[in-house]
């Protein structure tokens, strides 16, 4: 009886741990519709966080216009993007930050792609058929992700609003979970 006891509660532990990492710490979550609520900054950029604040967590989120970016500061440059992967909608705010041929990149959590952060190319390594013998070579796929332009301004972080005349394969995803896109994270 004492075993059945024993073993219950480790499965209680184990499932609060589970519940733990699954709802893990809230990133920032600034509500700048158009409607309002959004603290704008020089024309008419909008507010991200203090520069400091962004330097020391490497990393936030935000929603600008609606749509959930996320900002990093990566060897002592900011980098916006939309923050769902153009594949299938991967939280690229939990990706791993890697240098890849001289290029800082982010590698999404879910299936591994791989986005520069200067300029939202996906990348992918491949060999030149009529080489066999050649080595892989890391190859663009052009830009899929949208990057936003960001701007610092007196110790502040803005990010300009997407220019929606142009499009990129992340607006799908970016589009999907506009509305609630934490609950996928």
């Amino acid at each position: 009886m004492l075993d059945l006891i024993i073993l219950s509660l480790h499965y209680f532990i184990c499932f609060l741990i589970c519940v733990a990492i699954w709802r893990g710490p809230k990133d920032v979550d600034l509500n700048t519709s158009s409607t309002g609520g959004a603290e704008t900054g020089p024309d008419g950029l909008v507010f991200i966080g203090k520069e400091e604040d962004i330097k020391k967590s490497q990393r936030i989120t935000a929603k600008v216009d609606g749509r959930e970016i996320v900002v990093f500061y990566h060897e002592g440059k900011f980098h916006a993007l939309d923050s769902r992967c153009y594949h299938e909608g991967g939280p690229l705010c939990r990706g791993e930050i890697e240098d890849i041929d001289g290029q800082a990149c982010i590698v999404c959590p879910w299936h591994k792609f791989i986005i520069t952060l200067e300029t939202g190319e996906g990348l992918y390594e491949g060999r030149n058929p009529q080489e066999p013998a050649a080595k892989p070579k890391w190859q663009s796929k052009g830009v899929k992700q949208r990057i936003h332009k960001v701007t610092i301004d007196s110790g502040n972080v803005y990010v300009s609003p997407p220019d929606l005349s142009v499009s990129f394969d992340s607006d799908y995803y970016a589009d999907k979970y506009k509305n609630g896109g934490e609950l996928a994270m």
